[in-house]
């Protein structure tokens, strides 16, 4: 079981890299929208420091969420999502793999490159370890919730703007309190409170967003 899961990651992890296009996007994306709204706003620092939390999660959050609709699209196609349903491994084990591939691909990249962009914003050191922070403890639990929006929507014509309707709601705490966390910290507060909220949200959509995301793709390949 462990080896069919790993293999799976593999595959998932090499198939987004001979598609490099697709992770370029994504960080193109974040990159664009973040750096336009310093020059949109101005040069004032305190500007762009009281807005910095709040553009770069919807950042992140818009970045990861332009890719979901890619997350079994081509397993829909060429029939590995029906091996995988007749296959002895639970399928939601399995999905676990695919997104983790694509937390990997497209969240962890966003959380490498928030330090660079929290820069733009004049954020304090202590401020940006607390982005960081917050965006890896944040970004899995958006895939894992996009990932159920992407299986109900699976071979529906315009599954993207779909797919925003769907999970858009379900990530607005997400969005809440990693943003809150920075903010805290620009203001000499405690973030811990709004991180183990965060933590929390992940660890409850690991438990459930798998499960969730299996029972969607029975459905939609019914």
């Amino acid at each position: 079981m462990n080896n069919a899961w790993l293999v799976l990651l593999k595959r998932d992890l090499l198939l987004a890299f001979r598609r490099r296009s697709d992770i370029a996007t994504t960080l193109f994306f974040f990159v664009i929208v973040s750096s336009l709204f310093p020059l949109g706003v101005g040069s004032d620092s305190a500007i762009l420091s009281t807005i910095a939390p709040g553009v770069l999660w919807v950042a992140a959050l818009l970045a990861g969420m332009i890719s979901l609709s890619r997350m079994f699209a081509a397993d829909f196609t060429d029939g590995t999502l029906e091996q995988m349903l007749l296959s002895p491994q639970p399928l939601a084990l399995m999905v676990t793999a695919k997104i983790l591939a694509h937390w990997l691909v497209c969240g962890l990249p966003v959380v490498l490159l928030a330090p660079v962009i929290g820069l733009q914003y004049a954020l304090p050191s202590d401020a940006i370890g607390i982005l960081v922070f917050s965006l890896l403890l944040g970004t899995p639990a958006l895939s894992l919730i996009g990932a159920i929006g992407a299986a109900l929507t699976l071979g529906v014509r315009g599954s993207g703007l779909l797919v925003a309707l769907l999970v858009l709601p379900l990530y607005i705490p997400v969005l809440i309190f990693g943003s809150l966390a920075v903010s805290a910290s620009q203001h000499a507060m405690s973030p811990q409170a709004h991180l183990s909220l965060l933590a929390a949200i992940s660890l409850l959509a690991l438990v459930l967003a798998p499960l969730a995301t299996a029972a969607a793709l029975r459905i939609s390949l019914e």
